[in-house]
This record gives structure tokens, C-alpha cells and sequence, in this order.
């Protein structure tokens, strides 16, 4: 540990260091669009097939290549309350988003999703903090770099996670492009994403995480705040830009912030501190896309979206088309005030903890 008190990061020689997996990412990032363009020509289900051999593939990688650095207690058990009452929440949580973004809000079964979905999260709530092993460590949302860094983390995720998702439905539905050159498209984001993100970690290292994930989160708010604009006759050069402002923003957060989290934790957390950034992450991500699709949904009737995206009768897409673009630039404008929250909460963030006094105290 260092003279701070903030434990250091150490990596196994036979595993990928920081940069290497922040590449990977992008490349990632790069590719699966195009694949999916290339896929659903063929059918939408090779989309989930394609799933089936790279998760037995990456299963037996990480079976093989990655060596534990901390060897855990051995007594540990699997939080399955904690796990059941967030999963079954979540799943509430979404599907009363789903079912009310059909205009139906005010409607019995989705009062009772919402319900159960608060009742199951605050029963996850009360077990993580009373279970010797929880799948989400409250302690680690007891200090303020690690809260902050954990809010700004769902924030994100809720303002940039759907931005793909919807400008796959604007490429195709609204201007007619094909899936192959749609998921071209949306490669300036991740090739931005990918040249910063190694760029921010020297910076993160010289200069800290705090400025500059929140910096990060502002050139997003500015991308998003651009898209906010769109228009069927927008062109393709300002949608570039759009996401490559975008892109940056997202590169200067997601290293910096992950770095300051697992530098930040004791070493025998930094599995379930990894962990639990995920959660959040993937958490944001999936409720930015139930939003973005309620607020789509409640913008445009069934048939009309069908219309939109089949052209099956000019005037009629020439009203959905009006219809969807005021969706979108409302769900835009949603992912733009997360992203101005996201970028306060980064800042908020406050001095490394000194896990070790504290268990001395």
C-alpha cells in the first residue's frame, strides 16, 4: 500500500493488463454491430445463436488463462436471496416499463410490477446488509469515492446505453438503410471510445480520475446534446460528429472511473467491487433502453411504427416518421440530463479511503 493509503493495482503477467482489456472492449464494440448486420440477413435468431460458441469460448479462455491473485475464504456461500430479490425487481422494474410505455401506466398490472419491484429491491436492500456474504457489499457504498464513483457509473449507463439501440431504429426505420451499413455507421463511436480510452488511463495515472471522469461525462452531455437536434434530413457528417463527441466523453469516464474503483478497495474486494461496477453499468444500460422504448412507444402507435419501418404507405410513414423523430429527440434529451447528473456525481466523489485504518480503528 502506498502513502496515501490506496491500494495499488497489480496484474499477473499471463493475463491482460488494463490496456489490453480496454482495447479488447472497443474492438468489441466495433465489430458487433456489423456482425449483427451481417447475421440478421440471414435470420434474427443467428443474432442469439452467435451467443452460444463465444460464451463457451471466452468460459474456457477465462478457464485456463486467468489466475486468481487472492485467495478467498474458503466457508464463502452464494447470496441466493440477495440474487433472487434483485433479479425478480429488476425483471419487475422492466416489464412495468415495458407494458406502460404501451400507454398503459395507469393500468392494474403495471401498478403491481412497480410495486413488486420496489418491494423485492428494498427487501435486496435490507439482506445485503444483514448476509456475512452479499452479492452487493454495502460497505463499498459507505465511502464517497466509491459511492459516487458506483452513482456516476448508473447514471452513465441509464444516459448512453440506449444511443446504439436507437440509432439502429433511426438508420434503419426512419431513413432505410440497410442493417450491414447501419451497424458501419455506428463505428465512429466505438472507434473514438477506443483511441481515448488508453490515452485517459495515462492521464487518470498523472492526474487522478475525479476531473477527468467528469470531464468525460460533460463531452458526452455535448454528443448527446447534439443528437437532441436529429431530424430526418440530418446528415450523416453531423451524426458522426455527434457520436464522436460522444465516444471521446465515453473513453475519458470509463478508465478513469474503473481505475479509481479498484484501486480504492482492499485487495480481497476487488473481485466483488469489479462485480458490482458491472451491475450498475449493465443495471443503466438496460433500464436506459426500457425507457428510451417507452417514451418510442408512447410516441407512436403499433402501426404506425410497422409502417415506419416496412414503408408500407408513404403518408402514413411520413406521420409515423414525424411521430418517432419527436420520441427520439425526447429520449435524447433524457440521456442528456443523466449525463449532466452523471458528471456532477463523478465530481462528488471524495478522498481514498484508508480501508486499513479503519479496520485498525
Amino acid at each position: 500500500m502506498d502513502d496515501n493509503g490506496i491500494y495499488a493495482l497489480t496484474y499477473d503477467t499471463r493475463s491482460f493488463n488494463r490496456k489490453d482489456s480496454r482495447h479488447v472492449r472497443s474492438v468489441a464494440a466495433i465489430i458487433g454491430p456489423i456482425l449483427g448486420g451481417v447475421l440478421i440477413n440471414f435470420s434474427w435468431r443467428a443474432i442469439f445463436y452467435i451467443n452460444i460458441p463465444i460464451g463457451l469460448f471466452g468460459t474456457i479462455w477465462a478457464a485456463v488463462s486467468l489466475v486468481e491473485l487472492h485467495k478467498s475464504e474458503g466457508n464463502e456461500k452464494f447470496d441466493f436471496k440477495g440474487t433472487f430479490s434483485f433479479t425478480f425487481g429488476m425483471l419487475a422494474l422492466l416489464v412495468a416499463l415495458t407494458i406502460g410505455g404501451f400507454g398503459q401506466w395507469l393500468s392494474k398490472p403495471v401498478i403491481i410490477l412497480f410495486t413488486i419491484a420496489a418491494i423485492l429491491i428494498g427487501l435486496f436492500t435490507y439482506i445485503e446488509n444483514h448476509t456475512k456474504f452479499p452479492m452487493l457489499d454495502m460497505t463499498l457504498l459507505k465511502t464517497r469515492l466509491l459511492s459516487f464513483a458506483y452513482i456516476s457509473t448508473l447514471l452513465n449507463g441509464i444516459a448512453r446505453g440506449a444511443v446504439t439501440f436507437l440509432l439502429i431504429f433511426y438508420f434503419e426505420g426512419d431513413r432505410g438503410i440497410d442493417p450491414i451499413t447501419a451497424g458501419m455507421l455506428l463505428c465512429p463511436f466505438a472507434v473514438a471510445m477506443m483511441a481515448v480510452s488508453p490515452i485517459s488511463g495515462i492521464l487518470c495515472d498523472k492526474y487522478g480520475a475525479r476531473a477527468l471522469s467528469s470531464i468525460g461525462l460533460l463531452i458526452s452531455a455535448a454528443g448527446l446534446l447534439g443528437f437532441m437536434r436529429i431530424n430526418t434530413t440530418s446528415s450523416t457528417a453531423y451524426l458522426v460528429v455527434c457520436m464522436v463527441f460522444t465516444g471521446i466523453g465515453s473513453g475519458m469516464f470509463f478508465s478513469p472511473n474503473t481505475s479509481s474503483i479498484m484501486a480504492n478497495v482492499p485487495e480481497g474486494n476487488r473481485g466483488i467491487a469489479a462485480g458490482v461496477r458491472t451491475m450498475f453499468m449493465n443495471a443503466g444500460m438496460v433500464l436506459s433502453i426500457a425507457i428510451s422504448m417507452a417514451i418510442i412507444s408512447s410516441s407512436i402507435s403499433l402501426s404506425a411504427m410497422q409502417a415506419l419501418f416496412v414503408h408500407s404507405h408513404v403518408s402514413t410513414r411520413g406521420m409515423a416518421s414525424a411521430q418517432f423523430i419527436r420520441g427520439l429527440r425526447t429520449a435524447f434529451t433524457i440521456s442528456f440530463v443523466f449525463s449532466l447528473i452523471a458528471a456532477f456525481m463523478s465530481y462528488l466523489r471524495g478522498p481514498a479511503p484508508k480501508w486499513e485504518k479503519q479496520a485498525e480503528g
